[in-house]
């Protein structure tokens, strides 16, 4: 049983991924478009909203409040204390708030909404513009009952995470989040050497894109199956794939990989840190 379809849900904020929620949840049909709500410091972006998406656009953060059972929360890590000062007495036990400001702490958030029934974060990446996403999410103390609520709300987006806040949160924000834009660069790698060896470049875009795709049905067609056991498939013993593969072993690439996963990490605890002293 879908527990959100009849909850009315704001969002405070209609930027890139407001907007890839709101789209994800009245294509999937979890939420009708006249359910959703929205504000914006902007008049003109949250009248192309409105046009495009058919919701209901208000003219203050209150008026949201007052009318919805679940409230986004879409804008800045920077501007999000700022945005809830001037309306936290109007938040109330009724409320789920779901908070998608990177680095800002369940913590921080249950600071000034302590009149709140039930607070989340929620990290979706990059993927959830079409519905591919990797979405984790984590609970404040005492808000366990809304459980259900999140993950109804979060599955449109596409594979959603439990995760608890800290480490666990954070590896998941580097790996899933961080991990489209480290993906990418990859690509462009393999794309810059097919163009070297004499592809044109749209051709050698729809090579990569082909081969990264296929990897990963692959996988998650073969699901019961580890990736190891999976590689190994498509690798002959002394042939051309061993032969790359070693020299990337060799060339460490995994090290250099886990590197770049701890720096992004670091980042965000920095940015967390940041956030909290506001």
């Amino acid at each position: 049983m879908n527990l959100i379809k009849q909850r009315k849900i704001g969002f405070i904020g209609t930027g890139n991924m407001g907007q890839a929620i709101i789209k994800a949840l009245i294509d999937s049909k979890t939420v009708p478009p006249n359910h959703i709500y929205a504000t914006n410091r902007s008049e003109g972006k949250l009248r192309r909203v409105q046009e495009q998406f058919g919701l209901n656009a208000l003219q203050t953060n209150e008026e949201l409040v007052d009318v919805c059972d679940i409230v986004v929360l879409a804008v800045k890590p920077q501007d999000l204390a700022q945005v809830l000062e001037p309306i936290a007495s109007s938040f109330h036990e009724g409320h789920l708030v779901i908070s998608l400001a990177a680095g800002f702490s369940l913590h921080s958030l249950q600071k000034l909404l302590p009149n709140a029934g039930g607070l989340a974060r929620a990290m979706p990446n990059t993927p959830a513009t079409i519905q591919k996403a990797v979405v984790g999410y984590c609970l404040a103390s005492g808000s366990e009952a809304y459980q259900g609520s999140i993950e109804d709300f979060l599955s449109p987006l596409g594979l959603v995470v439990p995760a608890e806040e800290g480490g666990c949160f954070e590896a998941l924000t580097v790996s899933c989040g961080s991990g489209t834009g480290f993906v990418l660069e990859l690509m462009q790698y393999w794309q810059e050497w097919i163009e070297e060896h004499g592809f044109d470049p749209e051709t050698a875009r729809g090579m990569v894109v082909q081969t990264f795709l296929g990897a990963a049905q692959l996988a998650e067609h073969s699901n019961t199956t580890s990736l190891a056991d999976l590689q190994d498939r498509v690798v002959s013993k002394k042939g051309v794939t061993a032969a790359g593969l070693q020299s990337m072993r060799e060339l460490e690439i995994e090290r250099a990989l886990r590197y770049s996963f701890e720096k992004a990490s670091i980042r965000d605890q920095e940015l967390e840190r940041g956030t909290s002293k506001q």
